[in-house]
């Protein structure tokens, strides 16, 4: 009989190692940045629908901001992600901040009006607002997801990146994805959206202080739209 024995919990812990080990070290492919700048584009669509009891000074001054910092990261920075640029990561995260913000206030003036009502708005400009802003957030927070990895876009690149902020299926269980799989923006609309319907991460856990903080204020987020605001609204369609 050998004297070689294995601990009752050996393969396991190996397994989980090797698991581990994988999230670490994943070189990104190149990628393009227009995704991201499309998704920009849609949440100043959704704005621009949005009815005027949910908006705070001037229609077009929050789109308008949004397009020229977009039009600026266009066309002066970088598009792809393989090439570095201070520029376009302070104009983006800016720009991400900036539709973060106005689609908070949207959301607090949305519950406001319906809470204390006398708003102008109808049933269902207040439905559509609704919907308009849970979109908006599924896009803004999928955009924060994609800047936060790893450090960013372009700190992908590098084997040598910082600790990741989620671990994707395809990076924990060997033979999910194939070899050097590595997330592009759609992942992370996918971890967004997953995360605005369920309230909590699904297929894709957060493993930072940073990715659990953006995770749980999405998730309160998309629960305050939908089981208050839509259900309220609903309630007084005439």
């Amino acid at each position: 009989m050998s004297e070689e024995t294995e601990p009752p919990d050996g393969g396991f812990q190996t397994s989980r190692l090797s698991a581990a080990a994988l999230a670490w070290g994943v070189v990104s492919p190149a990628r393009s940045y227009w995704p991201v700048r499309l998704a920009i584009l849609a949440a100043i669509g959704l704005y621009l629908l949005l009815p005027d009891a949910v908006i705070i000074g001037p229609r077009y001054l929050v789109p308008a901001l949004e397009a020229a910092a977009l039009a600026t990261l266009s066309v002066a920075t970088p598009h792809r992600t393989t090439e570095q640029s201070g520029l376009r990561r302070a104009l983006s995260t800016g720009l991400i901040a900036l539709v973060t913000v106005a689609n908070l206030f949207n959301l607090g003036l949305l519950v406001h009006g319906l809470l204390a009502g006398g708003t102008q708005a109808s049933g269902r400009q207040l439905i559509l607002a609704s919907i308009a802003i849970w979109v908006t957030n599924v896009i803004v927070f999928a955009l924060w997801y994609w800047e936060l990895d790893r450090g960013g876009p372009p700190a992908r690149h590098d084997r040598g990146h910082r600790e990741p902020d989620f671990l994707f299926p395809q990076m924990a269980t060997p033979g999910a994805g194939r070899p050097g799989w590595a997330p592009s923006f759609i992942d992370y609309l996918y971890v967004s959206l997953t995360n605005a319907t369920a309230f909590s991460p699904t297929d894709t856990m957060p493993l930072t202080v940073a990715a659990k903080i953006l995770m749980g204020v999405q998730s309160l987020g998309s629960l305050l739209t939908v089981a208050m605001v839509a259900a309220r609204a609903v309630n007084i369609l005439q």
